[in-house]
């Protein structure tokens, strides 16, 4: 994924707000590691449906910036997680730029910090509403996704990062269920698929049924295919493990 890839997806809602602010700085640091020069593909890649691709991507980087430093540093895990997740979806190219905007998000982060110490995270919590102003639904909820697997990528999830997915999926327009629905996606108990479903134990069948049929129409791969096959194999295995949930579920409960 050349540069000029970068610079051709700046299209769309994230060209301007928040989200192009910290694009400006992240891209523009980014040139001047490549000694101003890229490939000039901004009419080949500009279009609707890359732009929309491209933006979700970066406000993927954005979001998981906040996420990976939300206990105070950066651990290898994450950034590599990161990194493979570039690598497989966007091409080789793309792991070194995207490396690279995320050392400059956390870079950008530390100057804002040091002049307003709540400066970042009210610049995360204003690009969280750009988000919910131009994003479907269903692509907010796969972006969470993506960055709940950041978070569990060390094995090791403490509250601070938790407490920071529940920030930014609020800033989106989503809610802290549904965080807690992404953290037990996969998970071999009876109660984490009853927190995959968003539904209480105490609930009765026809409400677990609805509650099935609410999550799998929200989270289905289909609703998400404008980001990509990639993005939208992704979401076919998160489909794939919130019916595991519902299985286990409906098995406990004697359910047909």
């Amino acid at each position: 994924m050349g540069l000029g890839k970068w610079i051709g997806g700046i299209v769309g809602f994230m060209a301007a707000g928040p989200l192009g602010a910290l694009a400006g700085y992240a891209l523009g640091k980014l040139l001047e590691g490549n000694g101003n020069n890229y490939d000039n593909g901004q009419s080949t890649y500009a279009d609707p449906v890359y732009g929309q691709r491209n933006s979700f991507l970066f406000s993927l980087l954005v979001m998981a910036s906040y996420i990976i430093k939300a206990d105070g540093k950066v651990m290898h895990s994450e950034m590599e997680f990161v990194r493979q997740f570039l690598r497989v979806n966007f091409g080789e190219a793309a792991v070194s730029e995207g490396n690279q905007i995320l050392l400059n998000l956390f870079e950008q982060r530390k100057q804002m910090d040091a002049k307003n110490p709540a400066a970042f995270r009210n610049a995360i919590h204003e690009c969280g509403l750009q988000i919910r102003q131009n994003m479907s639904y269903e692509q907010r909820l796969q972006l969470l996704s993506f960055l709940a697997k950041i978070a569990q990528s060390d094995g090791n999830v403490c509250q601070a990062e938790i407490e920071a997915l529940k920030e930014v999926s609020i800033a989106m327009g989503l809610s802290a269920e549904e965080v807690e629905s992404m953290m037990n996606l996969g998970g071999k108990s009876l109660e984490q698929a009853y927190k995959v479903l968003e539904v209480d134990p105490s609930a009765s069948d026809d409400d677990v049924k609805k509650a099935y049929r609410k999550l799998a129409l929200k989270h289905h791969p289909d609703k998400v295919a404008t980001l990509g096959e990639d993005v939208k194999k992704a979401a076919a295995e998160k489909f794939r493990q919130i019916n595991d949930a519902k299985e286990m579920i409906f098995k406990a409960r004697g359910i047909k």
